[in-house]
């Protein structure tokens, strides 16, 4: 356990991060959840609304640092894909 009460306070604040952390990563996947099982069920128009939804979820995950921007732009790009292959 942290002794000197910087030590403490730096515990704090990392249990404080971590909870809005992990925060953002259970929204982020459910909203990229929601997109997989329209595709799953093959409903296109549902599977389009909620890749509206889970596309800046994903953007504002690598702005606030909990996917690296590179992840965020390869899912964002196959979950296009995939839900504009079942709409075509």
């Amino acid at each position: 356990m942290a002794n000197t009460p910087s030590a403490k306070k730096a515990a704090r604040t990392i249990a404080r991060r971590t909870a809005i952390t992990k925060a953002r990563k259970s929204r982020m996947r459910g909203c990229v959840r929601q997109v997989e099982e329209a595709l799953a069920a093959g409903d296109g128009a549902k599977a389009s609304a909620a890749l509206k939804i889970a596309e800046p979820e994903l953007m504002r995950a690598a702005q606030k640092g909990v996917l690296h921007a590179n992840t965020a732009s390869r899912k964002v790009s196959r979950l296009a894909a995939r839900v504009k292959a079942l709409t075509a």
